[in-house]
């Protein structure tokens, strides 16, 4: 899990700030995601105009990082949201993000004002210069009677979803990473059960080279990233008719009649310079092209094993998941959460 500590390797952060945004316009809140030390990794949403200001200035962000971390550390303790009041008593809450029993950042939400029923939640910090606080206050008036007043009832409604909310999506993500980490040493096993180890195939370097819209660029791309250095001009011709035509599927007599070779030559140039058998090759190429096709939503299984040149659907099925020791369809599902 340490790949997944990082919490830009947890949230798809493009999709999480689209969500970010959303539940701060359903709210009424601020929302932003900070890490362990209550540095911000996104963007704000819906920060007030108020604490916009603070946030800027020199002297006074850095109390709002010693809230943002302090917040995070308590909701940590009790693995629960925290509510509390920041230097200038407006209320936020901390929402822990917590993998594999670590704490590495926090959810914050808030920028409001509570009414009485609110008077006996902690004021997180306390600033010593009192004069800096009433200076700010004074010269920021008119944006701080702006922010948004709840009730603490509301507010602990809020607090509930967002952690709720955050706890799944961090679950999802842990059982993704496993998942993958699961296919990948699968089809090590694999492989080597074969003689073959998975660096001995480069991996496709992002092109659906089974798409029916594939250019022959593409197509050279990927033929250029698969073969092997120094290979020979019988092995380059037999590989780039193989990478040109994904959507058949090419028995060795096939390949070698268009080399103008005999079977038995091209079988032992192939695992010569291929670094394993033909037989061995091809299961493993389709696969590694399933692996790409499976990330677009608009392609089903069947589509899949159809561009790949397998007349049967189950069939397709049984390979890939012999390699990767998932289906297709599994793989499809963690791959596109």
């Amino acid at each position: 899990m340490e790949n997944w500590l990082n919490l830009k390797e947890i949230f798809d952060m493009d999709s999480w700030e689209d969500l970010q945004d959303a539940l701060s316009d359903a709210t009424k809140m601020a929302i932003v995601m900070v890490n362990y030390k209550g540095e911000p990794i996104t963007r704000h949403s819906g920060c007030s105009d108020f604490c916009n200001i603070m946030r800027h200035d020199d002297r006074m962000k850095k109390f709002c990082q010693k809230c943002d971390a302090r917040a995070g550390f308590e909701a940590m303790q009790e693995n629960a949201p925290f509510i509390y009041k920041c230097y200038f008593s407006i209320v936020d809450i901390a929402i822990p993000i917590i993998v594999d029993h670590r704490y590495i950042g926090a959810i914050m939400a808030g920028q409001i004002r509570v009414g009485d029923d609110g008077e006996h939640l902690e004021q997180l910090l306390h600033v010593t210069d009192r004069m800096l606080l009433e200076q700010k206050l004074e010269e920021n008036r008119e944006a701080y009677e702006r922010l948004p007043h709840l009730s603490f009832g509301r507010i602990r409604v809020i607090a509930k979803l967002l952690y709720h909310l955050c706890n799944y999506m961090t679950i999802e993500s842990a059982k993704k990473a496993k998942i993958l980490d699961m296919y990948e040493a699968v089809l090590s096993r694999a492989g080597a059960a074969d003689g073959d180890t998975l660096k001995e195939i480069p991996r496709a370097a992002g092109i659906a080279l089974s798409h029916p819209d594939a250019t022959e660029e593409e197509h050279q791309r990927e033929l250029e990233h698969r073969l092997p250095e120094g290979a020979s001009r019988v092995t380059k011709e037999a590989l780039k008719y193989i990478i040109f035509h994904p959507e058949q599927m090419l028995s060795l007599g096939d390949v070698a009649d268009h080399c103008h070779v005999s079977k038995g030559y091209l079988s032992r140039l192939f695992t010569k310079e291929m670094g394993m058998s033909y037989s061995q090759y091809i299961p493993l190429l389709k696969v590694d092209w399933a692996k790409e096709l499976l990330k677009r939503e608009d392609l089903t299984v069947a589509d899949v094993a159809e561009q790949l040149g397998y007349s049967e659907t189950g069939y397709f099925i049984k390979v890939f998941k012999k390699y990767t020791g998932a289906t297709p369809l599994v793989y499809k599902k963690y791959q596109n959460l």
